[in-house]
């Protein structure tokens, strides 16, 4: 169960789930709600796989408090399940796989202070509340930056609740009451959109100098082109397979690993060549 199946993130997270299953000759049953916010719908596509008897469940919990009932209801009925990409607020399940997002916000916080010297404004466009993974990054650039940058102000801080758009807002009007601005950063696939496609908008490409967040056709573009200065990439399609292959080791009787934290990579315009799609 992704946490979004309109993410590009997530088709990529369904390539290495698709990997798995067939390297390990399991039938998966891939569903989930269209967008991040939509936990409603999550918690109904947890109690029909629970309702059908599914081995095992996988799942990119929407929110980390929303989907414990489900969960344990899940485990209640006596099937086990893995936590990928973000998390939930219990410790039973057989595996958490995800990208170490605590220090990939650190690690973007340090680009952006390297990228302004180490002083100036700079706005965050976060993704929405109750997000596990996203919330870690947030929290890892913020307290990086007050303590490793005392001269780097956090101006402004919003969400663009995973929606392209909304995060394009969200940026405009920061741009607009911070017109001096020196840096962004943007925690997800959808706020790092909204970033670029507003710095481009205004004129700014080039001036505020842009980190971002996941993987798209526009991200690249965007690095080519001089608009991102710094890409944070995951590994969607390894926290797939991990996800699946945790679930296989569980019901074949073995124990494995309880946590997989994975590292990102970092793309510049240098290296850009070998950003895969």
């Amino acid at each position: 169960m992704p946490k979004a199946t309109a993410h590009l993130f997530f088709v990529s997270i369904h390539a290495g789930v698709d990997r798995a299953a067939k390297e390990f000759g399991v039938q998966v049953l891939w569903n989930g709600p269209n967008e991040e916010t939509e936990h409603s719908r999550q918690i109904q596509i947890v109690d029909a796989f629970i309702a059908q008897r599914v081995d095992a469940l996988a799942i990119s919990a929407t929110d980390e408090r929303a989907l414990v009932a489900p969960l344990q209801r899940a485990t209640a009925a006596g099937i086990p399940f893995s936590v990928f990409d973000s998390a939930v607020n219990l410790e039973d399940y057989v595996t958490f796989v995800a990208t170490d997002n605590h220090a990939a916000g650190r690690q973007a916080a340090r680009e952006i202070g390297r990228l302004i010297k180490g002083q100036g404004s700079v706005a965050i466009v976060m993704q929405k509340p109750g997000g596990a993974s996203t919330g870690l990054r947030e929290r890892g650039f913020q307290e990086t930056l007050e303590r490793e940058f005392p001269a780097v102000r956090l101006v402004a801080r919003q969400f663009g609740m995973g929606d392209r758009a909304r995060s394009r807002a969200a940026a405009e009007n920061i741009l607009t009451a911070h017109p001096r601005l020196d840096a962004m950063f943007g925690s997800s696939e959808a706020a790092s959109i909204g970033i670029i496609q507003a710095v481009e908008s205004r004129g700014r490409a080039g001036q505020v100098k842009v980190v971002s967040f996941d993987n798209s056709d526009i991200h690249r573009s965007a690095l080519h082109g001089g608009t991102l200065d710094v890409m944070l990439v995951q590994d969607p399609d390894k926290i797939g397979y991990e996800a699946v292959r945790s679930l296989v080791l569980k019901l074949r009787g073995e124990v494995p690993a309880h946590r997989l934290d994975l590292p990102v990579r970092r793309f510049t315009r240098e290296n850009a060549a070998d950003l895969q799609s």
